[in-house]
């Protein structure tokens, strides 16, 4: 049986194999002004100018590079060298100076990163390439202000059970359990920035409970739980909508593909 670590490690390797093409990619959108922000987060997020944002799982920095740009003091999280290499590299060609980089596994975070942020977000595409959510809980405990937030913005559980291959169809098929998952295995990696490319990986499929108990085990409470129809391209869906998201048409405001949370620290007064 393969440990976690291990399937960590493949991970890690799988995205490797990725980071120079995504960087080419986003680097081509900034290029042309057409890099943007997931709308949702934008607007969720709101006014962030001045705030100190730590950005877990950041990949090669495109969005944490937008988040500078709207004013906020950002650290950029991922456990993938490369990520961390393309992610500086494209940021200084972008001209952003309030923002760094740090190439770490997310649950062991607190062993190279020491300071409390504003705001810690992790966002589309994420959560799911952790294995422990009680190990992240405490992560996120552990570097957020008393009075600062953590914002989640990631694939709704439910939608995570359909097969993907027949969600095209208008064909809701159950695949992958919603208890007690475990990882699931592909020899594919990526999709939405290039083409997959062939590596073994491993996806942890969360359930709502294990997130909201994760973020309980590290001190946190819910503030809101907002769900979509709708996501950023490679994510889900087969139609744009005039703010460039996608959904499914058979199951426009029938099924849920996003899901976001803001959650604050519990402060024992």
């Amino acid at each position: 049986m393969v440990k976690d670590k291990d399937k960590i490690e493949a991970n890690k390797i799988a995205w490797g194999k990725l980071a120079e093409i995504q960087y080419q990619r986003f680097s081509e959108l900034f290029n042309k002004n057409e890099m943007h922000i997931n709308p949702y987060v934008e607007k969720e997020l709101g006014d962030i100018k001045g705030k100190k944002i730590l950005h877990l799982q950041c990949n090669t920095g495109a969005d944490s590079i937008l988040l500078a740009r709207k004013g906020a003091l950002v650290t950029g999280v991922d456990i993938v060298d490369d990520n961390i290499y393309y992610a500086k590299k494209m940021a200084e060609e972008q001209g952003i100076s309030n923002i760094e980089f740090i190439a770490s596994d997310v649950l062991e975070l607190t062993n190279v990163l020491e300071g409390k942020f504003d705001i810690i977000v992790t966002f589309d595409g994420v959560i799911g390439w952790l294995p422990d959510l009680n190990a992240w809980g405490k992560v996120l405990g552990c570097f957020l202000k008393d009075d600062g937030y953590f914002y989640l913005h990631d694939s709704h559980p439910f939608f995570l059970i359909f097969d993907e291959a027949k969600l095209p169809k208008g064909v809701l098929d159950i695949k992958y359990p919603y208890f007690d998952k475990g990882s699931d295995f592909s020899e594919l990696i990526g999709g939405y920035a290039s083409d997959a490319k062939k590596a073994d990986n491993y996806f942890w499929g969360h359930s709502m409970s294990t997130i909201i108990n994760g973020l309980l085990t590290g001190g946190l409470y819910i503030t809101y739980i907002n769900e979509y129809d709708r996501c950023v391209e490679g994510m889900g869906g087969t139609t744009l909508d005039k703010d460039g998201m996608s959904y499914y048409p058979d199951f426009e405001q029938k099924l849920p593909i996003i899901l976001s949370i803001k959650a604050k620290k519990i402060i024992n007064k």
